[in-house]
């Protein structure tokens, strides 16, 4: 069955695209001239508006096979999934605009009476509430459950929640993680933020009103959120897993972050982008958390 978009669908759907950048960057670069501070924190609030993707039928089928359990952060209802029953817990965490079902692949792999393997499903992703979401607040989550879980064997995490760990365990050290896998981290925040800025071409006025806002509301700018400065502070082993042709996370920030993380190894695949889709892949995670030189939770 032929599943191609019809041409004249698709040239409307760029069509209403185009109009809808237009619109957004005509409202914010008028409104950093009359009203700067507004324009600062509605930039940010969209900034940090991720795309809820549906959770479809064929996904809930793998998430009904968990046991759900709820989690309150920020009075947010935040979906939580369990499998297996193992002493050694795992904590899975998915990136930006994904949700849990991006780990049925390492779930369906990963022995069930050895680990207890939990997953969490972002604020404003897959089944949680909320529609807001940035490396702060998804930090704050993670914190909150490693602290409720008692701490975890391993914590594996893709793109954003990668990043987002890296930064946890760079701020509180002290947290009760033993090992961490990082699949596809982004490298430096300041990135995305000057991508967002061409993308939408938002102006240098409204640029500088949304900078001001995120110091405000975060307490630090954009090139604060650096993995390879947070690499440094990290002493847990660690897996680094990145693709040389990553077109959403550069390689030389894994590269970077692996060299200032001295008790990590890295792992570079070429052709399977930013989702590392491979079974190889979930062999070497999976030797990864096995090797007898782990230790437990550090007391």
């Amino acid at each position: 069955m032929n599943t191609k978009i019809p041409i004249g669908i698709q040239k409307l759907r760029d069509m209403k695209k185009q109009v809808l950048i237009f619109s957004i960057r005509a409202y914010f670069n008028m409104l950093s001239w009359v009203a700067p501070s507004r324009a600062g924190r509605e930039g940010f609030y969209l900034f940090c508006k991720p795309r809820r993707r549906a959770v479809k039928p064929h996904h809930m089928e793998f998430l009904d096979t968990a046991e759900k359990f709820l989690i309150i952060y920020d009075g947010k209802k935040i979906q939580g999934y369990r499998w297996g029953s193992g002493e050694k817990k795992l904590l899975l965490l998915h990136g930006w605009e994904s949700h849990s079902y991006w780990w049925k692949s390492i779930v369906a792999k990963l022995s069930k009476e050895k680990y207890t393997i939990y997953s969490i499903d972002a604020p404003g992703h897959g089944l949680s509430e909320g529609s807001y979401n940035n490396i702060p607040y998804y930090s704050g989550l993670i914190e909150q459950v490693i602290q409720e879980q008692g701490g975890f064997f391993a914590v594996l995490g893709h793109s954003m929640g990668a990043f987002s760990t890296a930064y946890t365990l760079h701020r509180a050290p002290k947290l009760r993680v033993s090992n961490f896998v990082a699949m596809a981290a982004p490298g430096e925040a300041k990135e995305f933020v000057e991508f967002y800025k061409r993308a939408v071409g938002f102006s240098d006025r409204t640029m500088g009103a949304i900078n001001k806002y995120f110091v405000e509301k975060l307490g630090h700018g954009p090139e604060y959120f650096s993995l390879r400065e947070f690499a440094k502070n990290l002493k847990l082993p660690g897996l680094i897993i990145h693709d040389t042709k990553d077109p959403d996370a550069p390689y030389e920030h894994a590269v970077d972050a692996h060299r200032n993380w001295k008790a990590s190894r890295m792992i570079s695949t070429t052709g399977l982008g930013h989702n590392l889709k491979s079974v190889d892949l979930i062999k070497n995670v999976e030797e990864f958390l096995s090797e007898e030189i782990h230790q437990e939770i550090n007391s």
